[in-house]
């Protein structure tokens, strides 16, 4: 079994809340799980589901879109102004 420290609850808001020493090692908003088993309260950490895009939400939502025609993808030569950044003096 691993170290032991000493904790205390207190009210945050509607519910009761458990402040972890910082010795712990565990960052601010790590999401855990916590159960009761046979009288004691088991903390886990929360495993994290991966976050996934779904293309099935944006698919066909832009229907007005039209390919770029050949003659709008020529750009005309220009010369480029370069100015010096200001002296923050």
């Amino acid at each position: 079994m691993g170290h032991e420290y000493p904790a205390k609850t207190f009210k945050s808001g509607n519910s009761v809340a458990l402040r972890l020493p910082a010795a712990l090692g565990i960052a601010e908003g790590t999401r855990m799980t916590v159960r009761e088993q046979d009288g004691s309260l088991i903390v886990d950490l929360a495993e994290r589901p991966r976050r996934k895009f779904n293309i099935d939400k944006v698919a066909g939502s832009a229907t007005s879109l039209r390919p770029i025609a050949d003659e709008d993808r020529v750009f005309e030569e220009r010369e480029l102004i370069w100015r010096e950044p200001a002296d923050p003096a």
